[in-house]
């Protein structure tokens, strides 16, 4: 039995806490548009979602600074705008990834210590 508020609430809320830092890292080698990056993170097992999940997430990444964006043609459609880390979302993921390491490892030691109790 999952309680209201359980182990799926408490997924859900992680992956939303960190899928801003993943929109960052996918773009850290170069400017995507909003459906290419839907796309990458579907293909990422656990990272599932959607443009209405992505164009709000996206807005507040531009407020922050953290990403800019570009209008281009586009040969299928109307024009698609670009989205392009900023340095200052570098320094963002940059800060992310130096705190992910070590909590992913204490929560791991925590998880595999419990498994080791049962």
């Amino acid at each position: 039995m999952v309680l209201p508020g359980g182990a799926r609430s408490g997924v859900s809320q992680l992956r939303r806490g960190v899928l801003q830092f993943c929109v960052l890292a996918l773009l850290r080698d170069g400017e995507k548009y909003a459906f290419e990056l839907v796309r990458e993170l579907c293909d990422a097992h656990g990272l599932v979602t959607s443009e209405g999940t992505i164009y709000p997430l996206l807005s507040r990444l531009r407020k922050e600074e953290w990403v800019s964006t570009v209008w281009q043609e586009s040969d299928t459609g109307p024009p698609r705008r670009y989205y392009t880390l900023t340095a200052a979302g570098r320094l963002a993921l940059a800060d992310f990834t130096a705190e992910w390491a070590p909590f992913k490892t204490a929560v791991d030691n925590l998880l595999d210590s419990e498994e080791n109790h049962q």
